[in-house]
């Protein structure tokens, strides 16, 4: 086996570890604040976060390519500055693999913030902690399995992500082909023993980082 052959799964391990990373930033931040919020507001915005879930792939891509595409003003102001633009670029695969992600990790922390007692955050402001000190010390503290059960699920999601790179990070080797797309590709071209083994990676580090979820889902409290 070659580097062409490891490319594709180390671009895949990258991408879902930045994406595992930015999607926890966004679902903490966007959990809390559901939690800590009621009201059609907050409905609304727990709709578009969960809307990736449903949606068909080609339109997420679809969406990401008139929001990123070189012809929209993100892409034109990227490209003003950086002198490069997002589409076909590893930064895209990021992009999508954050966008299907992130609503899974979202629904996990949003169960674990929920799940904490307000009585206990309650006692630590009348303790004298500020808002920030509450969050920082008692509520993420209390929900860390189900944080990090959600970056689980999220990174896992993010490693097997195609529709979305496909159609807006395109299927570059040795740039932005993934384990997903190098699947697609060795099908496409017959060389079917070659899409097995690429398979047979993606599946046994799914089957292992699903199995540390359910052994940190056996020792919740």
């Amino acid at each position: 086996m070659n580097g062409e052959f490891f490319f594709p799964i180390q671009l895949s391990i990258l991408v879902a570890c930045m994406a595992a990373a930015v999607s926890l930033i966004l679902s903490v931040l966007a959990a809390y604040r559901t939690v800590m919020t009621d009201g059609r507001g907050s409905s609304i915005l727990e709709t578009v976060y969960l809307l990736p879930l449903v949606l068909p792939p080609s339109v997420l891509g679809f969406l990401l390519l008139f929001i990123f595409g070189m012809n929209s003003p993100v892409g034109r102001t990227v490209e003003l500055l950086f002198g490069q633009t997002i589409l076909f670029s590893k930064s895209a695969a990021v992009i999508a693999a954050v966008i299907v992600a992130f609503p899974l990790m979202y629904q996990s922390v949003k169960t674990g913030f929920a799940e904490v007692n307000g009585d206990i955050v309650g006692a630590s402001k009348v303790d004298g902690a500020s808002n920030w000190k509450a969050f920082y010390h008692v509520v993420l503290p209390l929900a860390k399995k189900s944080i990090v059960m959600g970056v689980i699920l999220g990174f896992t999601r993010a490693l097997g992500e195609f529709g979305a790179t496909l159609m807006f990070a395109g299927n570059i080797p040795g740039k932005t082909q993934t384990i997903s797309t190098a699947i697609y590709v060795a099908l496409e071209s017959g060389e079917s023993h070659l899409a097995w083994k690429y398979a047979g990676v993606s599946i046994s580090l799914s089957f292992l980082l699903l199995f540390l979820m359910k052994g940190l889902d056996g020792r919740r409290d």
